[in-house]
């Protein structure tokens, strides 16, 4: 009888805080999906990803400040849409799997000697001139986003792929520079029912490096469709239960490429940035095996105390570790702007990041729905 209670305050608890983790996988799957190439700035799978956050938005009910959820900007960035090749030693390798291009390269066509110039280091040469291209062996494959270019080139490899010395390379890649590459963040708000022009805000960036060549991209569930889909489950909880302040969503693009769209709102915000009572941005919120991180947590100490001990009381996670001030996600302008934030992501579980190998079918959603309600409880202290 007792097993049974347990169980049913489980599920009753559930309905209550109407976290759901059927609903992020939909989301996460979605995003992580080829059709939009790793929300990035190849075949502009990033305004894509937009599209449909926008659509489940107005589904949820989720309030507008203007006509439109989206708030456009622009800026530069490198993409690499077309041929990708590379033979080593005649052999074709797989991008993403054995070798990526460094993001700021300049299409090349061509074969080369290599020379190696120490244990992970080769040069290509053509006969006797010495050309800017290095091969360089790494123990992790970890892609960026580059909004300019290099008259180098650099091809990283799988270090463990390759355990013999390397003779020559072919390559054959294409990059496309997009100057002025046009963006949007997207923003929405479930008014509050006591003090509506006072907000509480949850950020969570939905761009991901895209792709490289036509048949390799970086699907980034955890990094950060995961987070994109605790902002949606949070907008469906408070649809259904508002609070006292204004409940605001912000999910930003140019995370990869610089923290640029967190940084254009906070240089061009739509509500006073003096009217955030707290911010919370959220990223990597897949694992949760060995708890939460807070960053800003000794800033903002108050705040951190409420937190761990709303976590303390009822369990949620292993462990909240504190980290200082820290300028790695966008969190950061606004703490920058007077503007009280944590930046919080989940610990331990896979540890993939910024490659081919972060998959939707592999996110294991440890903490999940615990992280949910946590966030809620401490917006209810607050």
């Amino acid at each position: 009888m007792r097993f049974f209670y347990t169980i049913l305050l489980f599920i009753l608890s559930n309905i209550f805080y109407g976290q759901d983790t059927t609903y992020a996988r939909l989301i996460i799957k979605k995003l992580c999906s080829k059709e939009l190439l790793g929300r990035g700035y190849a075949n502009n799978g990033v305004n894509k990803a937009a599209s449909f956050i926008s659509k489940e938005l107005k589904t949820i009910g989720v309030c507008k400040f203007g006509k439109s959820y989206a708030q456009n900007y622009e800026f530069p960035v490198n993409t690499f849409p077309g041929n990708m090749s590379v033979l080593l030693d005649g052999k074709t390798i797989v991008a993403g799997r054995h070798y990526l291009i460094e993001p700021s390269a300049k299409s090349l066509k061509m074969k080369f000697q290599l020379i190696k110039t120490d244990s992970i280091t080769y040069q290509a040469k053509v006969g006797e001139t010495v050309f800017p291209l290095i091969v360089k062996l790494k123990k992790k494959l970890t892609y960026s986003v580059a909004s300019n270019l290099s008259n180098n080139t650099v091809i990283e490899l799988l270090k463990d792929s390759f355990p013999n010395d390397l003779k020559t390379i072919n390559v054959n890649f294409e990059n496309k520079f997009i100057q002025h590459f046009k963006s949007q963040n997207l923003i929405g708000y479930i008014k509050g029912f006591q003090h509506p022009d006072s907000f509480i805000v949850y950020t969570a960036h939905y761009d991901h490096l895209g792709a490289m060549g036509k048949d390799t991209y970086f699907p980034g569930a955890n990094d950060n469709a995961s987070g994109v889909s605790v902002l949606l489950n949070l907008a469906r909880y408070y649809q259904k239960n508002p609070s006292k302040y204004s409940v605001v969503f912000i999910f930003f693009s140019g995370e990869e490429a610089g923290l640029l769209g967190s940084k254009y709102f906070s240089e061009h915000p739509i509500f006073p940035l003096s009217k955030i009572k707290f911010l919370t941005n959220l990223d990597l919120l897949g694992t949760g095996d060995d708890g939460i991180m807070v960053v800003n947590a000794t800033v903002f100490k108050d705040q951190f105390q409420k937190l761990n001990q709303i976590n303390l009381n009822k369990n949620y996670v292993k462990q909240i570790k504190q980290r200082g001030k820290a300028a790695n996600s966008d969190h950061y302008w606004f703490t920058e702007k007077g503007v009280p934030s944590f930046f919080i992501y989940t610990m331990g579980g896979i540890q993939v990041y910024h490659d081919i190998y972060d998959l939707e079918q592999t996110l294991p959603l440890t903490k999940y729905l615990e992280v949910c309600k946590l966030l809620i409880d401490f917006n209810d202290k607050l």
